[in-house]
């Protein structure tokens, strides 16, 4: 490991106990900072409710930490609108926001296009399949923003249970995701969950990045900001224990491929092939192959979006 990740691990790594409640809110109340979270949600009725209840009870009702809480709905075909917004959310549905620019499918889109519809300084993202939810996981990572200006983003770590046994899960962190970024941007080796949904950031930042449209948006993300603001400005901070739905087997390996895809226009921006992933399952007739696209469409940063610059000025 690089000396300068083993002095980041040192000062940039952090437990909730390091920032307690009443630290940051007093630290949010004299900077003036306002807290924006979003939910990006497909399908996830099941659990989408009770995140926006806890996030709602202990941090809008019983201390002011948060100032919006928004489910950006992509395209749900259960009652995730109805139950998000039931508890208590703001529901934004994708198509509806900046519509001169077809939506296209992906956790990044929905990410890049919340930034039109919060006014958060900061601006934290949940995934919305979380299950024994704390908020903690907010709390948690928001704290170094609003005490720490040398700060501008933060990942949650956590275990990760898989079929009961405990830091099993983030199967394409170990596999694609950790390789890559100890091989290309070792700076970055020091995060333990690089891929993880729950993190924060200023919007300052936000702006300035590009947003991959699909499941690569986290490590690039990562990767983008450390050459933008240095690594000093990103830390991480341990909340714990992370329950949440796991997919099968294929869907890792489509999320795996999306991700290397856009390591690889990190590493190379030129002439690159058109890449598919074939994947198998078997059918009545044998193994039949399913191919699918993996090219990483990318936002540009919010900045140079006429609406989003209007926005600012008004």
């Amino acid at each position: 490991m690089l000396e300068e990740v083993e002095r980041w691990l040192s000062t940039r790594t952090w437990s909730l106990t390091d920032r307690p409640l009443h630290r940051v809110l007093a630290a949010k109340q004299r900077t003036g900072q306002s807290v924006s979270v979003v939910l990006p949600a497909l399908n996830e009725e099941a659990t989408v409710g009770d995140i926006v209840a806890v996030i709602r009870h202990d941090l809008m009702r019983q201390v002011p930490l948060v100032d919006e809480i928004v489910v950006v709905d992509s395209g749900s075909t259960d009652r995730t609108s109805e139950v998000a917004a039931a508890a208590g959310a703001r529901v934004v549905h994708r198509d509806e926001i900046l519509p001169r620019i077809p939506a296209v499918p992906g956790k990044g889109e929905v990410l890049w296009r919340s930034l039109l519809v919060t006014r958060g300084d900061v601006v934290c993202f949940i995934d919305a399949d979380l299950r024994e939810f704390s908020s903690d996981f907010v709390s948690g990572i928001v704290g170094p923003l609003l005490t720490d200006p040398d700060v501008d983003l933060v990942k949650a770590m956590y275990d990760r249970p898989l079929g009961g046994a405990a830091g099993q899960g983030g199967r394409v962190t170990e596999l694609m995701a950790r390789p890559l970024l100890n091989m290309h941007w070792p700076q970055l080796a020091g995060f333990v969950q690089p891929l993880g949904g729950e993190y924060a950031a200023r919007r300052s930042l936000l702006e300035q990045l590009p947003f991959p449209v699909g499941y690569g948006v986290e490590l690039g993300m990562l990767v983008d900001a450390l050459h933008l603001v240095g690594l000093d400005a990103l830390a991480q901070v341990d909340v714990g224990v992370r329950k949440h739905r796991h997919q099968d087997g294929q869907a890792l390996g489509r999320m795996a491929a999306a991700i290397y895809r856009t390591a690889q226009l990190r590493l190379a921006r030129g002439h690159l092939g058109r890449p598919a992933l074939t994947q198998f399952e078997r059918g009545p007739d044998g193994f039949e192959p399913h191919t699918h696209s993996v090219d990483t469409e990318e936002r540009p940063p919010m900045t140079d979006i006429a609406e989003y610059a209007h926005r600012r000025a008004a």
